[in-house]
């Protein structure tokens, strides 16, 4: 069963989120800090990460960073789930190595697609 990690700092969305991925059939820790969700990637690599970017303490933006620049959790895929919709932001993202971008709100078949996808390419973009 793959594991995924939820980072959200509402615990509503944090809540619905692993309901729809529970529903998937894949297994889900939630975090409501980004920091604990770093931290616990250190001693946990879960297959694919969702992750929202406006968070206090710790932005979705610095998570992601954090996570691509150390060699033993880069190639986790993480996907960018927020309510930042401009362009500007999703490129953003993708360029800082998310693997995928989605705005709230969001279809739950839509989001359990792309973790599908995201899982079968196993983190790499390209190939």
């Amino acid at each position: 069963m793959k594991e995924i990690m939820v980072v959200d700092d509402e615990e509503d969305v944090l809540s619905l989120i692993g309901d729809i991925l529970k529903s998937g059939g894949y297994k889900v820790k939630k975090y409501i800090s980004g920091i604990d969700a770093v931290n616990d990637t250190l001693h946990w690599k879960p297959d694919l990460i969702v992750l929202d970017i406006m968070m206090p303490e710790m932005s979705g933006w610095e998570v992601l960073k954090i996570l691509k620049g150390n060699a033993e959790t880069a190639s986790i895929p993480v996907i960018l789930l927020t309510c930042k919709g401009e362009m500007k932001d999703m490129i953003m993202g993708i360029q800082e190595g998310a693997f995928d971008y989605i705005t709230k709100p969001f279809k739950p078949n839509d989001l359990l697609k792309r973790i599908s996808f995201a899982l079968k390419k196993g983190g790499k973009k390209n190939g």
